[in-house]
């Protein structure tokens, strides 16, 4: 062979090692660069619909961030959707064995899907690592017993202790400052009976008794939609209360009842529990929810001292044409607390370092600091950590005003008190 055709040769072997090799690197890079998926649990259908609409935008708006960004180790997040429809035991199911039964999905999130939180133990028998944002007493007699049976599970939201003590003191604060009159301390407490609702009107209704109040109306509704509730507020008009109080969390159920309330009000402090954080809520009550207040829990902490809250806020509205309420904000962020862990562990398959890397968590979010207690792995509430807010709505527009350390207004007394 001549000195030319082996230099031919030994050319041709190399461009083929070359090529070769470099296909080998090609291979290896999108063996690596899979598909994520992300499992979210939300009713679109049904009466919580609304919300269910704010999971999917709020997850979604994240993992179109993350993935406009090179996703996460050249890995890609798609959304996988389970709808929970009217958060039945069999609906829930049904997503949640669907979602846990794709072999892509990695992560799962919900901001509430089931009330009672049952799906829990379906994560944790699945090692799935779940993040979910409401109902957190339900949470917390899940995972307390037995934390390290439940890794796979944390909650947004701190503990509802809060709910149950806070609108006491709150207004109590209110008629110290002059701001309300209290003559006769009595109180009306209408509830839906689920879970959420249900569970913060007892603990309220143990606060208030424990204050010396009178509860002069106490009224259980079927969870469900409600129309009518001319019957009930009739028993409010009996005798008139200082404060009326209805934690139904839907927001066409919590119109509604607004709407007639001012049909015929009694001069009477109105707080609504959850609804009027939703969007839908001002849309069905227009100028009518001007002076409404309500609370959060884990809910955005609009406020100079949180910019990431009003950051997170104008990203949604800029996405999509309207304001996020609680949920799409707290999904959005969710989905970045996943982002964070598999940055950290590498290897999406990894659940179980995955779910340890979310439980060690200490950033501050929309919602204030967010940070995992290891012993009931719901987030820390307080001051310093996610605090209980207080918010009253003016003009649609909705204004925080307790805690003192983050309101940027005050309260104002309510039109029909006037």
């Amino acid at each position: 062979m001549s000195p030319t055709s082996l230099t031919k040769r030994l050319t041709r072997y190399a461009k083929t090692a070359t090529m070769l090799a470099a296909l080998s690197l090609s291979a290896a890079a999108a063996a690596h660069a899979d598909t994520v998926k992300i499992g979210l649990l939300a009713p679109l259908t049904g009466p919580a619909s609304a919300d269910g609409q704010e999971y999917q935008r709020g997850a979604q708006l994240a993992i179109d961030e993350i993935n406009a960004a090179g996703g996460i180790g050249g890995n890609t997040l798609e959304l996988a959707v389970g709808d929970v429809k009217d958060m039945s035991a069999g609906n829930v199911t049904s997503a949640v064995e669907r979602l846990i039964g794709d072999t892509d999905v990695h992560f799962m999130l919900t901001g509430y899907a089931s009330l009672t939180n049952f799906e829990i133990d379906a994560m944790a028998e699945a090692e799935m690592p779940y993040v979910l944002a409401a109902t957190s007493q339900q949470t917390k007699d899940i995972i307390a017993p037995d934390p390290s049976k439940y890794d796979c599970c944390w909650s947004w939201t701190p503990s509802f202790d809060a709910y149950n003590t806070d609108v006491t003191s709150f207004v109590e604060k209110l008629a110290a400052e002059g701001k309300v009159s209290l003559p006769t301390k009595k109180v009306a407490i209408i509830s839906s009976d689920n879970a959420y609702s249900k569970t913060i009107s007892e603990g309220m209704k143990k606060t208030f008794t424990e204050k010396g109040w009178t509860i002069t109306v106490d009224e259980l509704v079927p969870f469900g939609e409600v129309t009518d509730w001319r019957s009930i507020l009739a028993k409010v008009r009996e005798n008139t209360p200082d404060l009326v109080i209805n934690t139904d969390y839907l927001p066409g159920n919590s119109a509604s009842f607004l709407n007639q309330f001012l049909e015929q009000p009694t001069k009477s402090l109105v707080f609504l529990q959850y609804a009027p954080s939703v969007p839908e809520f001002v849309q069905l009550t227009g100028e009518k929810s001007n002076g409404v207040i309500y609370n959060l829990l884990g809910g955005p902490l609009v406020s100079p001292k949180n910019p990431r809250a009003d950051e997170v806020a104008k990203k949604f509205k800029d996405k999509y044409g309207v304001e996020s309420g609680t949920y799409g904000l707290a999904l959005y962020e969710i989905v970045h607390l996943y982002a964070d862990a598999l940055k950290k562990v590498g290897d999406a398959s990894d659940h179980k370092a995955i779910m340890k890397a979310i439980g060690e968590t200490d950033k501050q979010v929309v919602a204030g600091r967010l940070k995992f207690d290891p012993a009931t792995h719901l987030a820390m509430q307080g001051d310093d950590y996610i605090p209980i807010t207080f918010f009253q709505i003016w003009d649609g527009q909705r204004t925080l005003i307790s805690p003192e350390a983050y309101k940027v207004g005050d309260f104002k007394t309510q039109p029909w008190m006037q």
